[in-house]
């Protein structure tokens, strides 16, 4: 049989820290799954939000989408007054009929990142390309302009 003890009554024993009960109690409160409900919320959010990774080349930007198992037809891209969006709306069905069982799962998985582009591109010129699991967005760049010097007479 295993041993019963009897847990003491809040008085400290000896070579016992008058704090041991508060760090337990401490410890308790932030493994209790309502203060890490926060958390775990930021997690999912960040395990279906892409990684994104953006380079600036000499002459374009390169915006690097990781979104493995998707098909080019999942995205939308869109571009508004130098705001580039790039999102995915993705819905899935499966439904197994057998003969002593019915079994039908939904999947829904959404996306939206949003990116503020600079004033030096073009975006008329923006192209975008699906492949390996990573959608590539270049963003080329405005060449800067000369800057004429005149030199002016007076009259």
């Amino acid at each position: 049989m295993a041993n019963l003890m009897k847990k003491n009554s809040g008085l400290s024993t000896p070579g016992q820290s008058v704090f041991n009960d508060f760090f337990t109690d401490m410890d308790r409160m932030f493994n209790n799954d309502f203060y890490l409900m926060p958390m775990q919320l930021r997690n999912q959010m960040q395990a279906s939000m892409p990684a994104v990774n953006i380079r600036e080349k000499e002459n374009e930007y390169m915006i690097e989408v990781a979104a493995p198992g998707m098909k080019k037809e999942d995205f939308n891209i869109d571009m508004e007054e130098g705001m580039l969006t790039i999102s995915s709306q993705k819905e899935e069905e499966k439904t197994d009929d057998k003969k002593d069982f019915k079994r039908r799962e939904y999947n829904y998985s959404s996306f939206s990142r949003s990116f503020t582009l600079p004033e030096n591109v073009k975006p008329e010129e923006v192209k975008a390309r699906y492949e390996d699991g990573i959608l590539s967005l270049t963003v080329p760049k405005k060449q800067p302009q000369e800057r004429t010097k005149q030199k002016i007479n007076i009259d």
